[in-house]
């Protein structure tokens, strides 16, 4: 059963009845009074609720009937329901322990979504494993990655955004596609988007596609990457780097799954299923106000935490051993055996690259050793070094002030170029300036 509370008999009205088309029961309420009155007597699996009633547009009774609301039905999952100059009432509604917020006008197709998703996700009677997830070559047995992989198998089906949180070279992209891989748009278009590398100036033509002659130099239409990933699902990696100018931009399309092409006056309607990642702290930059709160509770609805490789040694012989088979063979080469010392010392390593690092290790011992691979083949690799106290340390061949200066002068002061020659993303790229003070 869902309750609908709005003093808009109008809105009552038309929620009532897509709900009830979908196949849900509705009840509706028009004021505080009567909604608290109704969640005192029965149990509610969804509530809709307006922020605003009567003359008032503070949104004040409105949390306070949230506030309310939860007491009686804790449980319960309450999406609101606000104006888009309003949102900040929302996300002071999520604080408040709302599930989710919608902005008038809403797409019907959205907020049925989001009904679906808020339904499943409350349900007492969750999926169970059923033995069909497929871990997309996701490698390893360590307890703290099964579990991670468990809540992907239960949440994949769902429509819910995901934040997936994570040091770089941790394999958050792997776990992304088995979101979509899992889900009921698996065989259709999974679009992965690095948004550190997409300059503020190319935003909008990258992401929402432009029409010919939109701008100099578009000599044909050209779609954008959520028109590209219409059906499925889209990718967003490095979200933490988005500029705030673009936040605002990718806020309205996740809200309304609308957007404009450049050059193009008609809005254009897509069905996507969002997961985003990030190794930025974005707790800390909503507080620094450098990332828009709003987005963040847009887009953080189930959050997953990817164990850096450090916090999953058991899982490094299965690593190496499936790293080592994947080189020899695309290099055309015999599979070679590993030493135990190398082995030891491998699982020993810090890994700030985590198994990106450990991949690139592997791959170059393949190709330089002979049919047995031993320590010394990987503690001489540039990046790593033991202290002979059985504490391993990366440290970097040349500074890091250098490195960084080299990467600056051969992208000729590009900073995206230059964070992707270092390996880093161009938030990291301008603290490390700083520290430096290089300009």
């Amino acid at each position: 059963m869902i309750l609908v509370i709005d003093d808009d008999e109008a809105i009552r009205m038309s929620l009532g009845l897509m709900l009830r088309r979908a196949g849900y029961d509705v009840e509706s309420a028009e004021n505080p009074e009567e909604a608290l009155a109704l969640v005192r007597e029965r149990q509610y699996d969804l509530i809709l609720m307006d922020m605003n009633y009567g003359r008032r547009t503070t949104g004040e009774e409105g949390i306070a009937l949230l506030l309310k609301v939860k007491i009686f039905q804790p449980e319960t999952p309450v999406i609101l329901i606000t104006a888009w100059g309003s949102i900040e009432l929302a996300v002071e509604g999520m604080k408040a322990g709302a599930y989710d917020f919608i902005t008038k006008p809403w797409v019907n197709r959205v907020l049925l979504q989001r009904v679906e998703t808020a339904m499943n996700l409350n349900s007492k009677n969750e999926k169970e494993a059923t033995g069909s997830f497929d871990r997309c070559g996701i490698i390893g047995k360590n307890k703290g990655l099964e579990e991670l992989l468990s809540t992907v198998e239960r949440i994949a089906s769902t429509e819910a955004p995901v934040l997936i949180l994570g040091e770089n070279g941790t394999g958050k992209e792997l776990i992304a596609n088995a979101i979509h891989k899992n889900s009921r748009r698996s065989k259709n278009p999974f679009v992965m988007v690095n948004l550190g590398g997409i300059s503020q100036t190319l935003f909008e033509s990258e992401m929402f596609g432009h029409a010919k002659g939109a701008f100099t130099g578009a000599v044909a239409a050209r779609k954008g990457r959520f028109e590209m990933a219409d059906g499925g699902t889209i990718f967003l990696d490095e979200i933490g780097d988005l500029d705030m100018s673009c936040q605002v931009k990718m806020l309205r399309v996740l809200q309304q799954h609308t957007f404009e092409p450049l050059g193009e006056s008609r809005a254009k309607k897509v069905d996507i299923r969002v997961v985003c990642a990030t190794n930025a702290d974005l707790q800390t930059m909503v507080a620094e106000r450098t990332f828009r709160e709003d987005l963040f509770y847009r887009i953080n609805l189930i959050t997953l935490r990817v164990p850096a490789l450090r916090d999953r040694r058991d899982d490094i012989p299965l690593l190496v051993r499936h790293f080592i088979r994947n080189s020899a063979a695309a290099n055309g080469l015999g599979i070679p055996e590993i030493s135990a010392e190398a082995m030891e010392y491998l699982i020993r390593l810090p890994y700030s690259g985590n198994i990106r690092q450990l991949k690139n290790m592997v791959e170059r011992a393949v190709l330089i050793s002979g049919d047995k691979l031993e320590k010394d083949v990987f503690s001489s690799q540039p990046g790593v070094e033991d202290t002979g106290t059985g504490i391993v340390a990366g440290r970097l061949v040349e500074t890091e002030k250098s490195v960084i200066e080299k990467a600056l002068e051969q992208s000729e002061g590009n900073m995206t170029q230059a964070a992707r020659i270092l390996g880093i993303t161009r938030q990291t790229l301008y603290r490390r300036m700083e520290k430096y003070g290089l300009k």
